[in-house]
Formats: structure tokens, C-alpha cells, sequence
């Protein structure tokens, strides 16, 4: 036997050209293959999971019906490979009723790495393709102010990561719906784990793929971080050393493939705004504001952790969606903003006007001064965005400010910014960066400079306001426990480590703490208009027998409740169809996807029935 090209349509995308027949289920020519069970097993898990673990498990199933091949001889795909990916997918497939297939066997058919063995993911993982040979004296400084594509945004913030190894760190939050990470890069002084009263802040790029500035200026701003922080730039030291920075340059690599495809200096609207799945991201997350506007005629009613309602998930949520939201609960984020493209203008909550039918209304929130203030600290820092020309790209907004609330620019349902405002203790802006989507690479480093000071002053404001320690009085920290500020219709919530952060404007507030079972402590705060750093604010709570208001008790405890939408979401479920109770059993002989087989006459699949 000999190697051969691979022309198997659904496997044309694995990192590898050749392979040899008969494959590893013996299976002796293409044409067997392609009428095989296992063969059109793979090309429908992606609709059978819901894209759930693809392309993971399609490349890995096609690297045992199409192995590699080098000089005529067959590589067999790692075993860890196959371990790791059937102990994250084991289950999706129950939760389909189907049993994990026979041919993803990994001791029959995969091999250890001291037998010699590839890894059929590796291509997911970002491996960095050929690079430019650049000169070997640069100065350690330098950013080379290009476009990236995926995995050359991966190498980078590896790379980024590893020179600042004391200081930073990457992880992915998740996968896009084609099976990229969503790479972010941390900088920390311990990365990798929250810190008592350490504030976190993130910023996303590249929400809409084809709105490519934010991503690029998130990726220079990681390489900017790390140097001047080795350098020893007082400014960025101090900020590393006192705040935990998230930056997640690309939340839609799916979508900015597209994009890139059309080449630099085009300024489309369309081609690779959305997911591979054709969703709008800053559509598809739940509208909460709706419901904010429905509480806020309740007298007493809180504006803040709003749930996620169940007929959200009856629609489609992108794992990009889901990644984000699981994210935010994972981590407490206090400050965020979102990079856009298109214009120039600095936005913020309400996305959604307070009235349906109105396309642009003034719709604040309770904290409208905080969100004025972190919009100007955006707008002021930007050269161009405080430029007084009206004749210049923004030039509408120049008597705003550079700033706008967003339902006031545009209403739109769905958003990101709500979404965090109204779910978590996160405020995030959105910033338009530019006029043009994507400009020529030439224009980059005119784009970072005019951006730069505005990307550091925003991340400053996460220190302003108030942070503090919610405890008993042991000393035992109290989770959950809420902070309100009199006057504003909006708490926040503490830590699992008892601590909190309330971004407020200069001046003075009744500050309270509450938590079930714990009675309510108050203090005035003051805080002076130079002050640019948070004040420290305890409280200790003593245990009482009786709550005295059973609605806010209720509403403190069903904040994230155990069977809370997002963590019971089942992405493999079939939502249209609610099964019939007392079905018959004929029905229910064969599950609901064995129909993707009825083309094959003598050899479909029982080995995927588990009964």
C-alpha cells in the first residue's frame, strides 16, 4: 500500500494531505468509506450535537477512516486525544441516547505518543503558521502592527504569555461554533487566580468579525503590557500589580475568516459580521432590559441580577454566546468594554430603548453618572475623539462629548452591555473605534497610538468607587451579600471570598450590606472628587432569627439559584419537540436520529443503539 491524497469531502480540512487504504477499520477504498455508517456518522454529528464537540470529534473520527500517511507508512492519532476529547463528549452523546461510537474506540484504534502518534486537533489549537523572518536585534518593544490571522494571534499571545511568565497567563473560555478556542491572555500578579479586594476587568474585540480594530488593538496592547511592565513603567506596573486584566482579542474568529477573505481596505457591513451559525452575537444574548423596564414600576423591586428567563434557550445561542455568559459567572468581573467598528463614538447602557417602537430614545440606567464618567474617560484620553472638527469621522457626536447612550443612538435588543449590567456586578461600555471595519495595515499604527492612552485610562476607572469585605463577626467571609447605595436602584453582589466592588462617581452615599439571615449594617461614605483609587469599606453582619422582608430575601436567594437556566441548559437538547407523555413504545423504538441512516439498507449503525 501506498499513500494517497485524501478526497473525502468531510475530511478535507484535516492538517494533513495524505493517507493510505485500506484505513484503520479496513475499510479498502474511498468508495467503501464514503457509504459507510461511520462515514456519514461523522459528516451529521455536527447537526446531531448541535455543534456541540465539532469539528473536534469529525477530524477525530476522520483520523481513523482517513489516518495520516507519511512515506507509505500509517500514523495512528494520539490515545490522549481521544481520551480527553470522550471525557468532555461522552455527554452530548447521552444526552442524545446514543452510544459513544465503536470506531473512537481509544485503546483499539489510537496509539501512545512513545509508539509515534499525531494529533488530529492540533490545527485547532492555533499552531502558528510560517512567519515573515523578522530581524534578530529588535528591541525587546517591539509590535508589529499587521493583521493577524487566527493562529497567528494564538502564537502571539503564547508567545506574550511565556516572556511575561510572571505575570501572565492564557486560557480559552470556550469554542467558536467551528471549534476555534476563544483564546484570552491574563496579566496578574498571581495569573491564573482572583485576589482578595483585586479588581477584574476585561476587554472583548472582534464581537463582529468583520469589525477587526478591537481584536488587533487588544493583541498589541497584551505585547505593550508585557514590555513596559519588564521595563518597568510605573503607570502600567501599578496597574498590573493592583488589577487582574482580561483580554479577549477575538470573541468571533468564525466570523473574522470571512471577513479576511475579502482583503484589508474593505469596509463591508455584512460579509463576516456574524457566527458561522449566521447569529448576530450582540443580538443573541437575553434581553434582561425588557425586564428591567417591568421592575423598575415595582416599588422596591432591584434592578440588578435579573435571571436568565427559560424561554430564552427555546431560540439559538451560539457557544460564543454561552462561553461569554459562563465566563461571567466564573469570574467577577467589575469593569468591561466591548471594541467595535464602524464608527467613532463611545456608547453605553441602555442598549434597548424603555419604549419598543422607539428606534432612538434616551433610556439610562441608575447609574447613569458612573457610565458618563467611564464613557468620557474613553472619549477624553482619544485625540481624535475629542477633537472639536465636526468634519471628521464621529463628527456627530462632537456635542455630545464623543459619548451617547446607546438606546439614544440606536435601540437594539440582545446586547452584550445589558446583558453584563443587568446579570452581574459588570459594568461595560461599547466603543466604536474607527469609521472603517477594516483599513489597510498601514493605517495600524496611527489606529494603536490614538487608542492606546484611552485603552489604559479606561482600565484605571475599575478603581474608582468603593471595594470592601462582607464578613461575620468571626472574620468569616459571606458570599452573596448584597451592597445598595441609596438613592440608586441597582446592588451589587459580593465574592465567593466575601469581597466586592461598587464603581461610583464622586460624592456622598448611604452605603448598606444585607445578606440572608444577617441583619442590615449602614454607613456614609464620602468620596472626594480627586480621589482615583477605591475606598475600603467593611462591613461585619450579625446573624439574626427572622428576615424581615421575605420578598427581598427571595429575590437575594433565586439570584443564582440551583436550577438557574444557564447552568441546567442542555445545548443537545431537542427544545421544538417536548415528548409526548405515555408515548407508545413502538415510537420510542428507535431514538429521533436514526433517520440520518435510513439510506443505508444493511448496514446501519446498532452499534450506536445502547439497548
Amino acid at each position: 500500500a501506498k499513500c494517497v491524497d485524501i478526497s473525502l469531502s468531510s475530511c478535507s480540512d484535516v492538517a494533513y494531505t495524505q493517507t493510505m487504504y485500506p484505513n484503520l477499520l479496513d475499510q479498502k477504498s474511498r468508495q467503501v468509506i464514503e457509504y459507510s455508517s461511520e462515514y456519514i456518522l461523522i459528516s451529521v454529528l455536527h447537526n446531531l450535537l448541535q455543534g456541540e464537540c465539532n469539528p473536534d470529534l469529525r477530524l477525530l473520527g476522520c483520523s481513523v477512516l482517513a489516518p495520516q500517511c507519511e512515506k507509505d507508512k500509517v500514523i495512528k492519532p494520539c490515545r490522549h486525544v481521544c481520551e480527553n476529547l470522550k471525557k468532555n463528549c461522552l455527554p452530548a452523546f447521552d444526552a442524545i441516547d446514543m452510544a459513544w461510537p465503536y470506531f473512537l474506540d481509544c485503546d483499539r484504534f489510537f496509539a501512545g505518543e512513545e509508539e509515534g502518534c499525531f494529533d488530529p486537533l492540533a490545527k485547532l489549537r492555533g499552531e502558528p503558521e510560517v512567519e515573515e523572518d523578522l530581524p534578530s536585534d529588535l528591541p525587546a518593544t517591539f509590535i508589529q502592527f499587521k493583521h493577524h490571522s487566527y493562529s497567528q494571534m494564538v502564537s502571539i499571545l503564547k508567545k506574550t504569555a511565556s516572556r511575561c511568565s510572571n505575570i501572565a497567563t492564557t486560557y480559552s473560555i470556550g469554542r467558536s461554533f467551528e471549534g476555534k478556542d476563544l483564546f484570552v491572555i491574563e496579566f496578574s500578579t498571581k495569573p491564573g487566580r482572583h485576589e482578595l479586594l483585586k479588581p477584574e476587568f476585561k476587554y472583548i474585540g472582534n464581537m463582529h468579525g468583520n469589525e477587526v480594530v478591537g481584536k488587533e488593538l487588544l493583541i498589541y496592547l497584551a505585547q505593550y503590557l508585557c514590555s513596559e511592565y519588564l521595563l518597568g513603567n510605573p503607570r502600567i506596573q501599578n496597574l498590573i500589580n493592583n488589577t487582574r486584566i482580561h483580554l479577549l482579542p477575538s470573541l468571533n474568529p468564525d466570523g473574522y475568516e470571512l471577513a479576511a477573505e475579502e482583503g484589508a481596505g474593505y469596509n463591508g457591513w455584512v460579509i463576516g459580521r456574524q457566527t458561522a451559525q449566521n447569529l448576530d452575537l450582540n443580538r443573541n444574548f437575553p434581553d434582561l432590559t425588557s425586564e428591567a423596564y417591568r421592575r423598575a414600576e415595582i416599588r422596591g423591586a432591584r434592578l440588578d441580577h435579573i435571571p436568565i428567563p427559560q424561554s430564552y434557550w427555546w431560540g439559538k445561542v451560539a457557544p460564543e454566546t454561552k462561553a461569554v455568559m459562563k465566563w461571567l459567572r466564573s469570574i467577577p468581573f467589575v469593569l468591561s468594554a466591548s471594541l467595535h467598528g464602524g464608527e467613532l463614538v463611545v456608547t453605553y447602557p441602555y442598549d434597548y430603548s424603555r419604549h419598543p417602537l422607539e428606534e432612538k430614545m434616551f433610556s439610562p440606567t441608575p447609574d447613569e453618572k458612573m457610565f458618563k464618567m467611564l464613557a468620557k474617560a474613553y472619549a477624553d484620553a482619544h485625540p481624535v475623539i475629542s477633537d472639536r472638527s465636526e468634519l471628521r469621522c464621529g463628527g456627530n457626536f462632537v456635542k455630545r462629548g464623543g459619548i451617547i447612550n446607546g438606546a439614544e443612538w440606536y435601540s437594539f435588543t440582545g446586547g452584550m452591555a445589558d446583558f453584563n449590567y443587568l446579570h452581574t456586578n459588570c459594568f461595560e461600555i461599547t466603543v466604536e473605534v474607527g469609521c472603517e471595519k477594516f483599513p489597510l495595515e498601514e493605517e495600524l499604527f496611527t489606529i494603536w497610538h490614538e487608542n492606546r492612552d484611552s485603552l489604559l485610562n479606561y482600565m484605571e476607572m475599575v478603581h474608582r468607587g468603593i471595594k470592601g469585605i462582607v464578613s461575620d463577626k468571626f472574620g468569616n467571609p459571606i458570599k452573596n451579600a448584597r451592597i445598595s447605595v441609596r438613592g440608586i436602584q441597582h446592588d451589587v453582589t459580593t465574592a465567593a471570598d466575601g469581597d466586592y466592588w461598587r464603581l461610583l462617581p464622586p460624592g456622598t452615599y448611604i452605603i448598606s450590606a444585607q445578606a440572608v439571615g444577617y441583619s442590615r449594617v449602614m454607613k456614609r461614605v464620602t468620596l472626594p472628587t480627586k480621589m482615583k483609587r477605591a475606598g475600603r469599606v467593611d462591613f461585619v453582619l450579625r446573624p439574626v432569627e427572622v428576615w424581615p422582608n421575605k420578598l427581598l430575601r427571595r429575590s437575594m436567594e433565586d439570584a443564582y439559584n440551583p436550577y438557574d437556566p444557564l447552568e441546567l441548559f442542555d445545548p443537545h437538547a431537542q427544545h421544538a419537540q417536548p415528548e409526548l407523555r405515555g408515548g407508545s413504545m413502538q415510537a420510542r423504538e428507535k431514538p429521533w436520529w436514526w433517520s440520518y441512516f435510513s439510506s443505508l439498507d444493511l448496514h446501519k449503525p446498532l452499534w450506536l443503539l445502547k439497548q
